[in-house]
């Protein structure tokens, strides 16, 4: 392996290990402005569309896109050939002929990752760029040694990528209904996928309740992805659109699963690569058991029942792919299903082992090789974040490390949720999906604090602004005995609307509207303590209003000094870098300030309500609503450029949900005779806008494979 220079790009270097830097004497390639790009006519639209990208990143440096050309000789004397080359599959190599720069892999995604890894490690070009707004430096020419010849081998994981999940704020921003006919435009895909491929990814579950036949899937495969699904939803069965009149029980009625099953593996793109998620789960996500009287009190029935459905949903894919490759996500209860013997796994379907939203793989110790891991850095579920960074690097490194030495490396899948909130944790991710943990002085957390802070914002800044990230994570409360879930942003909106909503009502009934699909089933509001038992609902709010305070009150003095830390950091970052700093860091930061903030004047405020003190509680409760408009005005300075309305689509932590709910509430004490609206929608009030373009299409669950019904 022969010497590299150094350039910009943080983790392409440490990849690329064990190179010393070349010699002054040595002999350089040029490339500028006038070097083309060759890519054979008959390449994979795949790996030209890589490099399109790559003519665009020469276009950032150079200031003119280079060309492509098809053959050597319509090049000039100098070029960056992409071609084949022998090795295993997903490897690549970086080289030199004659005065070329040559990027070969031996199969599509191979060719791709050497594209990618040239862009970065000699360009400058962040694999993240699009949410980071990194644009690389500007320069006439760029050295390259004529020795150079560099073999990066397969991957750790063998397959690695993006869940986009609860995508509210990606819907919000970029809606495609009108003109695409899917929820997040194509073109916002498009970005999404090229960010999974710079990052050496090569799977994507493109969406939550989604169909097999939807845009982005078929543009997934045109730009060389794999498919795979989330366990919700099994060989791609849409189920929170399922018909009104479909029984769905496999015990009672299997045979209108098995259609549905069949229909969604024959509506997916002819060529498009798959890999077959396999399982069975309720409706809305919950467990199968809530839709099937007959397994309800009988997990070792249950166990039976989704084992012999994992079982046909094999058989059905395997009639008509014999090739394909299967995996079954362990979420929820069926994790403890598998660990007390009670699931038995279909041979040849690999297990993949969840975390609990909070970085935290659920696998109890039992991890085995040839499975794998789904992992959230950002997790719709009331409590995780939505809008922010969350989960420690640590924990990633230690999580997927301890994967790894079990060889449990088959398949690592982030839900990644919006993105672009979750930046540094998805780069961490997914660099150890590829390379596995660094090791060294760089396995460390704070080294790769350190490292990404140099990379974003400049060496000068790097060492302080590694400190705002170690604060940053260490700053929240946690929950009630469990060091290892801390507050996220979603936290503190659903905490103070509940408790404001049960001091409102005396037994708040959470009833489902007539407009609502058959997925989402009329629920009651279930009020549990820190001790995890049944309780009373003002006995609740009791509870949560002392823990509240006291958890806010405790995290408070460290939210103020991590803001300050960050502020003080400010004069370091470049100046190019400052909007970024101001969108990631400082945003980040007081969306969990001033939430704390929030949470503590809203558990103050009913505090002092129900002693009788009805004007400190409105006074406490002004307080809150202040908090709420500096939460909005952070956002507001993260909206620059393209990002202009980002959290238009903030439905699931719901800021504006809140401060209307601490706005009504003061109105409230003011005037208990007031008016007070409706709160049914709210829970749901996402997934009406995510699922708004479906109109009223469902599950086709005919017995003839047909287009599904609309």
């Amino acid at each position: 392996m022969n010497a590299v220079p150094r350039v910009p790009g943080m983790f392409a270097a440490a990849m690329l290990c064990g190179m010393s830097a070349a010699t002054s004497a040595e002999a350089q390639i040029v490339i500028d402005r006038t070097t083309a790009i060759v890519v054979a006519a008959d390449e994979r639209p795949a790996v030209a569309a890589a490099a399109e990208d790559l003519a665009a990143d020469c276009e950032k440096v150079f200031g003119q896109k280079a060309r492509i050309v098809h053959r050597r000789e319509e090049a000039g004397p100098t070029a960056v050939v992409i071609e084949a080359s022998a090795g295993d599959p997903e490897s690549f190599v970086l080289s030199t002929r004659q005065r070329d720069v040559v990027l070969a892999g031996p199969d599509v995604r191979g060719r791709i990752y050497a594209i990618y890894e040239f862009a970065e490690r000699y360009l400058g070009i962040d694999p993240l760029y699009y949410w980071t707004d990194h644009d690389p430096s500007r320069k006439a020419r760029i050295e390259i040694p004529s020795s150079l010849s560099v073999s990066v081998h397969a991957p750790v994981f063998k397959y690695r990528g993006f869940f986009i999940n609860d995508e509210d704020l990606l819907t919000g921003w970029a809606p495609g209904e009108a003109k695409d006919h899917t929820g997040i435009s194509v073109d916002a895909w498009n970005k999404i996928f090229e960010t999974i491929l710079r990052l050496k990814g090569n799977i994507v579950a493109p969406g939550t309740w989604i169909f097999p036949d939807e845009p982005q899937i078929a543009l997934a495969g045109k730009r060389g992805l794999i498919v795979t699904q989330h366990h919700a939803i099994p060989l791609g069965v849409n189920v929170a659109r399922w018909p009104d009149n479909a029984p769905y029980s496999y015990t009672s009625n299997p045979e209108v699963l098995q259609r549905a099953w069949t229909n969604a593996v024959a509506a997916y793109p002819k060529d498009q690569e798959v890999l077959w998620t396999v399982g069975l789960r309720g409706l809305s996500d919950s467990s199968y058991a809530s839709y099937d009287p007959s397994v309800q009190n009988d997990t070792r029935a249950q166990g039976r029942v989704i084992g012999s459905a994992m079982a046909e949903q094999v058989r059905i894919v395997r009639a008509t792919h014999p090739d394909a490759s299967f995996i079954t996500n362990l979420w929820q209860e069926g994790a403890g299903l598998v660990q007390r013997g009670e699931l038995t796994v279909p041979d040849g379907v690999h297990a993949v082992w969840a975390d609990d939203g909070y970085g935290n793989l659920q696998d109890g110790g039992k991890v085995t090789a040839g499975q794998g891991a789904y992992y959230h850095v950002a997790m719709m579920n009331s409590r995780a974040n939505q809008l922010t960074e969350m989960v420690p690097v640590e924990r990633i490194f230690s999580e997927l490390g301890r994967y790894i030495s079990a060889g449990a490396t088959h398949y690592v899948l982030v839900n990644t949720s919006d993105i672009r909130p979750v930046p540094m944790t998805v780069r961490a991710l997914m660099e150890t999906a590829w390379r596995g943990r660094p090791t060294g002085e760089q396995g460390s957390a704070r080294a790769f604090y350190r490292r990404w802070a140099a990379d974003q914002f400049g060496a000068r800044a790097a060492s302080k602004v590694a400190e705002v990230y170690e604060a940053y994570l260490n700053a929240p409360s946690h929950l009630p005995g469990r060091a290892t879930r801390e507050y996220g942003d979603q936290l503190y909106h659903t905490e103070s609307r509940r408790m404001i909503l049960t001091q409102l009502l005396d037994a708040p009934l959470f009833s489902i509207p007539s407009q609502a699909p058959p997925w989402m089933p009329p629920r009651r509001q279930t009020f549990v303590g820190a001790a995890g038992s049944a309780m009373a609902p003002k006995e609740w709010l009791r509870e949560a209003v002392k823990t509240q305070i006291e958890q806010t009150t405790e995290a408070a003095p460290r939210w103020d000094a991590v803001w300050q830390t960050a502020r003080a950091a400010l004069p370091l970052v470049a100046a190019d870098r400052v909007p970024f700093y101001r969108a990631h860091v400082l945003t980040m930061i007081e969306i969990n300030r001033q939430s704390n903030r929030m949470l503590q004047n809203v558990a103050r405020a009913i505090d002092a309500a129900t002693a009788g003190k009805n004007d400190e509680a409105r006074r406490l409760l002004a307080g809150a609503l202040q908090a709420c408009d500096e939460i909005r005005r952070a956002e507001s300075a993260a909206e620059y450029g393209r990002w202009k309305n980002w959290y238009a689509g903030d439905w699931l932590t719901n800021v504006a949900r809140t401060r209307e709910t601490i706005a009504l509430y003061s109105q409230h004490l003011a005037d208990p005779l007031a008016p007070l609206p409706s709160t049914m929608l709210w829970d749901w009030e996402a997934y009406y806008h995510i699922l708004h373009y479906e109109g009223d299409r469902t599950v086709d669950v005919r017995p003839s494979r047909t287009t599904s019904s609309r």
